[in-house]
């Protein structure tokens, strides 16, 4: 059994969220309450977020103890609105602002791991103080990459790792977690205990936080899973160069290391530590590359998309001058959808119709198609990606596309593009002002319309690739 010696010994923990299991759809809806309520006194903001949190679909029925504890859990976490003590205001941070725009979940991991550190703000201050009294300052994030991709080399093949490794050889050892160990060290120790066959401790407890890390970096898609496994995902090689050449570090706690510290010091950092985690969200940094999630593992299905990849993804990408960009590729996929539609109803012969309008123009809607009688359809495009399938279906509608909403009735469709690995879904809601009057729907005033509903309301269908 391996262990680690007691004088390296350390034991790295962080916040925890109860929504772990949940937390890609937890996300989404957050980041868009948190996006419709801004600044806020305190006491106000956490009535407000309290009650939106009460409202999720799982949370029917859960204690104020519960709740309280999901919004303090998504602040201290990942930031998404900061308590300012001195003014007495809450303000929403500038990452949910980012994540309800942009829908790109992909994304926003990789910022958040970017910025996640130790220690940070998602520590509560006594626990701050137990990680700087070690010495302890360690980016886990940059550590594995670094270490994955230098294994890559010395090894002349991929090195996956497990949980149980990355919580014994790098999460729980001051000579990784203080001393920055030589990644090259790690990796022998890794493999030698593998030829050893030496084992771990291990379990749910014992592994979480590693494992925690690890899971995120699966959603940012740094990070393959195969069989309990992780390995560097090849495809994003240029995020991950990011992450190994990073040399930034929050120092907001520097000047606390071999000092007598006095707790309540450390808590006046706590808003220094969410402004760094929320500032330099650049929109081009990280952006997902869409072309892998058209692009199957299993031979069968290469083959089933083959041409779909190679002739009219490629083409269409070629077209938005982006692989990146997910609103436009959102959009043109959907004018493939509706010329497909068009050709199993037997009118191939209106496909002409089919028009991308201008966003410059301004009409409320992205794309002017048309039905089988040759009666207009007009639809606004929401696109969200994610690693796995969401069960959140809520977007944002400009008061232009409101207006149009209201004005166009029956013949206004919002189709809810959902892209992950395994599925590529539309949601499709006609006429959503009607919708909302029939309460089916919800809707809240944010600069617009904060929409959101359930799945049974929409009509619900696999996106269909054309392919000339």
């Amino acid at each position: 059994m391996y262990k680690i010696p007691d004088q390296y010994y350390f034991r790295i923990h962080h916040v925890r969220p109860r929504f772990k299991d949940d937390v890609e759809n937890v996300l989404f809806y957050m980041a868009h309450c948190c996006s419709s309520l801004k600044d806020l006194p305190i006491n106000e903001y956490k009535e407000k977020l309290n009650t939106m949190i009460q409202l999720y679909p799982e949370n029917a029925g859960k204690t104020e103890k519960t709740i309280n504890n999901w919004r303090t859990e998504i602040a201290a976490l990942f930031g998404f609105y900061i308590e300012d003590k001195g003014s007495q205001k809450t303000e929403t941070g500038e990452i949910a602002y980012f994540l309800d725009k942009e829908q790109d979940l992909v994304q926003f991991f990789k910022f958040y791991l970017f910025k996640f550190q130790y220690p940070g703000g998602h520590l509560k201050s006594d626990r701050i103080k137990e990680f700087i009294d070690a010495g302890i300052k360690f980016k886990p994030a940059h550590y594995i990459l670094k270490l994955l991709y230098e294994a890559d080399s010395e090894l002349g093949k991929p090195l996956g790792i497990t949980k149980e490794e990355a919580t014994h050889c790098m999460f729980n050892d001051l000579r990784v977690t203080r001393d920055n160990r030589n990644v090259k060290e790690v990796i022998n120790l890794i493999v030698s205990n593998r030829q050893n066959k030496i084992e771990y401790e291990h379990g749910g407890d014992i592994t979480r936080y590693a494992g925690d890390i690890l899971d995120y970096m699966v959603h940012a898609n740094l990070l393959d899973e195969r069989h309990g496994y992780f390995y560097l995902n090849h495809t994003e090689m240029e995020s991950i160069m990011v992450f190994i050449n990073d040399v930034n570090y929050f120092d907001g706690y520097d000047s606390f290391y071999g000092k007598d510290i006095n707790i309540s010091d450390l808590s006046e950092v706590e808003t220094d530590w969410f402004t760094y985690v929320n500032k330099e969200l650049h929109a081009e940094l990280f952006k997902t590359d869409l072309t892998s999630y058209f692009i199957s593992d299993t031979a069968q299905e290469e083959n089933l998309y083959k041409t779909a990849v190679d002739d009219k993804i490629s083409e269409i990408l070629e077209g938005v001058g982006s692989t990146k960009d997910i609103g436009d590729l959102g959009e043109n996929l959907i004018i493939g959808h509706e010329k497909v539609r068009l050709v199993n109803l037997g009118r191939e012969d209106l496909i002409h119709l089919i028009k991308k309008i201008p966003t410059a123009l301004a009409v409320g809607y992205d794309i002017q198609s048309v039905e089988e009688d040759q009666r207009k359809r007009y639809i606004e495009v929401k696109t969200t990606i994610s690693n796995r399938p969401l069960k959140f279906f809520g977007f944002h509608l400009t008061r232009n596309e409101w207006d149009s909403a209201q004005t166009l009735n029956d013949r206004y469709f919002v189709y809810r593009l959902m892209i992950n690995k395994s599925q590529k879904i539309i949601y499709i809601l006609q006429n959503p002002v009607q919708l909302y009057k029939q309460d089916k729907i919800e809707m809240r005033i944010s600069d617009g319309a904060g929409i959101s509903f359930k799945e049974n309301v929409a009509e619900k269908t696999e996106l269909m690739i054309w392919q000339n």
